[in-house]
């Protein structure tokens, strides 16, 4: 599929990987003339009519149901979804579509804001995992007691397929329907400086009271986590965060796969959050194997796995062109002349050797990438990065997704992290 008329880039709508199904960097997009579709922009009569966000979400949720279709599957197989929003405008409209779409089972789910998606008009990009008829299981809704989910979604917390199992993403939010906020207990006391640390609150609030609540609930546990992604407000909060994080996987050896990624300010439902975590686990005594994945490299964070390998899945922590001291060769400008030349292509290189390495540790293929998300923190180079990997990948459809974040990255100095998912059959 080209994106627009003139842009020479080939991506993939969705991927079929065995009995899984991934639709990725979904939006509202008119893939012949380029840019939003016209009949969802009204540009001429932007008032008359649906509202314009309700007419975005729809139009996303069509190109949902093509990519479903042509895969075999349907909204009702669908076990994951993540959406990012340029405005909180949008989001109670796509939570009322949403709703009518899967009803009665709205899968897990994460959201949160993002100071720019891939077209100029765009304030919603989403995300889905589906299985197939091939997938020999049901998909099964857990609602954990006492679990605290938010009011107004509707979604279910954590969905059991077979042996995986999909958590939502959780804020360190309390009392029914998450409409407390914040947990006074995952917050430094009003009118004091130092009384805890606000991140590592949050954290252990979240991961105590809700992750591993709803792990337990499905017949898994935080030992049998195999990915997550962590969103940050403030990407200066990570070393503080992963204090916590260690002390829930002290066994580097069953530490998931992780990616850090930085939201807007303020980036989630609730204003003063400062984080929100997902996840996927196995369940405990599964069939189904999970190995860490490592293939010589510093992933740039210390202690993280580069990837775990859960069945047929290769899920890969956020990958940088970085080490443990910094950016790697060529993905620093000159300080000396800034304005000549790009670390674009070096940072894509660089992913793509790890990439590569960690595919042939796992025992698949590159070929078999069926996610690609990409955080940015200027989508102007996306262009010149979308090239390099298809330089590298030649004749591949990439099944990409980019988001523009605010920077810092993990690591300062890059600008561009890939979450990748690869297909391991």
């Amino acid at each position: 599929m080209t994106l627009g008329p003139d842009a020479g880039l080939r991506f993939a709508r969705g991927i079929q990987a065995g009995r899984w199904i991934f639709a990725s960097g979904v939006l509202a997009a008119d893939f012949r003339d380029g840019g939003i579709a016209a009949d969802v922009l009204h540009s001429r009569s932007p008032l008359s009519g649906k509202p314009r966000h309700l007419r975005e979400s729809a139009r996303v949720f069509d190109h949902l149901e093509q990519v479903l279709a042509a895969g075999g599957s349907s909204l009702a197989r669908v076990v994951r979804t993540d959406q990012y929003f340029t405005t909180w405008a949008a989001v109670s409209h796509y939570h009322a579509e949403r709703v009518r779409r899967f009803r009665p089972l709205v899968p897990p789910t994460t959201s949160v804001l993002m100071p720019a998606l891939l077209l100029k008009d765009a304030d919603l990009d989403a995300q889905f995992i589906a299985i197939t008829p091939a997938f020999d299981a049901t998909l099964e809704a857990v609602y954990p007691a006492g679990l605290h989910v938010p009011s107004t979604s509707g979604f279910a917390p954590v969905v059991r397929a077979g042996d995986f199992v999909f958590i939502a993403g959780f804020m360190a939010a309390h009392q029914p329907g998450d409409l407390g906020g914040i947990a006074p207990q995952a917050k430094v006391p009003d009118g004091h400086l130092w009384k805890g640390t606000r991140i590592k609150l949050e954290a252990e609030y979240a991961m105590k009271e809700k992750i591993a609540v709803a792990l337990d609930a499905a017949g898994s546990s935080i030992d049998s986590m195999v990915k997550a992604q962590v969103y940050l407000r403030d990407m200066h909060d990570l070393p503080a965060f992963n204090e916590v994080w260690e002390r829930w996987f002290p066994d580097p050896r069953k530490r998931p796969a992780v990616s850090y990624i930085p939201t807007s300010t303020p980036g989630f439902a609730i204003e003063d959050a400062r984080l929100e975590i997902n996840a996927i686990g196995l369940v405990d005594g599964a069939s189904t194997r999970r190995r860490n994945i490592e293939a010589g490299f510093h992933t740039g964070i210390d202690g993280q796995p580069a990837a775990v390998l859960a069945g047929d899945l290769l899920l890969c922590s956020a990958l940088l062109a970085a080490d443990a001291d910094g950016p790697l060769p060529g993905c620093l400008p000159d300080p000396r002349q800034p304005y000549f030349g790009s670390t674009i292509d070096a940072q894509v290189d660089h992913v793509v050797d790890r990439a590569i390495a960690l595919c042939s540790a796992a025992g698949t293929s590159l070929a078999n990438m069926a996610r690609l998300q990409l955080f940015m923190t200027d989508l102007s180079e996306l262009d010149a990065a979308w090239r390099a990997f298809q330089r590298r990948l030649p004749g591949v459809d990439l099944p990409i997704s980019a988001v523009q974040v605010p920077g810092p990255l993990p690591v300062p100095g890059c600008t561009l992290m890939a979450d990748l998912w690869v297909y391991a059959p």
